[in-house]
């Protein structure tokens, strides 16, 4: 088992690439252990197929350099927040201890994305429980283990963050990520045949760099990813608000 300390957490495979990557790839150069799990294959996309997506979702994993990135294999569309998903998500969060948790948002254009959130949320805090027991994948009972902070991060609706992380100096493997999703997102060499959706229009890309550089304006810098954290976030020194001078 190998910890990681910042974990996004998300229903899609390339939900994670579209909005917190960048904070992924940031954190991991300033040497934090990353990873992703996506609950879905997103099999029930109009365009691509599973399988192909799972292997965007590695490509894409090469390219943000995450320690790891793990698939639960949830049904697509028609999973629920009930014990047997939250039980399985708790063994991942116990397996791999993360610090914080990057997750998808509470509410959002996509029902599967607020469903998600509030799963992701729940079994966070269930995970902490001593008298709710799991196993590993040798049988062994896993240690109790609740994340310091779940932030949620901005999908389709606007919110305004409660936060926002600078991701200026990553940007360009941000879009690197994305691109490997040559299936969902606007590419000259897929498969034109297949039906346009409301994702793969070159428009739609337009959109995120647009967010993003929307809320980079926020804080004085070329771009940033925003986060909704539904807990009091607190600071120990007004050193904390010197980085960024705008």
């Amino acid at each position: 088992m190998k910890k990681i300390q910042v974990l996004a957490v998300a229903v899609h495979p390339d939900d994670v690439e579209l909005c917190c990557a960048g904070t992924l790839m940031t954190e991991k150069n300033l040497g934090k252990t990353t990873g992703v799990i996506d609950l879905t294959q997103g099999e029930l996309g109009t365009r691509g197929s599973a399988p192909l997506r799972l292997k965007e979702a590695e490509a894409a994993g090469l390219v943000m350099n995450l320690d790891i990135r793990e698939n639960l294999g949830m049904a697509d569309g028609f999973f629920q927040n009930n014990e047997e998903n939250q039980r399985l998500l708790i063994a991942a969060i116990r397996k791999y201890q993360p610090d914080i948790v990057l997750a998808s948002a509470l509410a959002d254009r996509h029902p599967d994305h607020g469903r998600a959130g509030k799963l992701i949320s729940d079994s966070c805090f269930l995970s902490g429980l001593r008298k709710i027991t799991t196993k590993d994948s040798q049988g062994n009972q896993q240690a109790h283990w609740r994340p310091k902070y779940i932030f949620h991060f901005i999908q389709d609706r606007f919110y305004q963050p409660s936060f926002v992380y600078d991701i200026s100096k990553v940007y360009d493997r941000k879009l690197e990520a994305i691109r490997c999703y040559g299936s969902q997102f606007h590419s000259t060499t897929y498969n034109k045949d297949e039906p346009q959706t409301y994702i793969s229009g070159p428009e739609f890309l337009d959109s995120i760099i647009g967010r993003d550089q929307m809320y980079g304006k926020m804080i004085g810098v070329k771009y940033a990813e925003g986060f909704i954290s539904e807990k009091m976030i607190g600071i120990g020194s007004m050193d904390a608000f010197a980085q960024f001078d705008t």
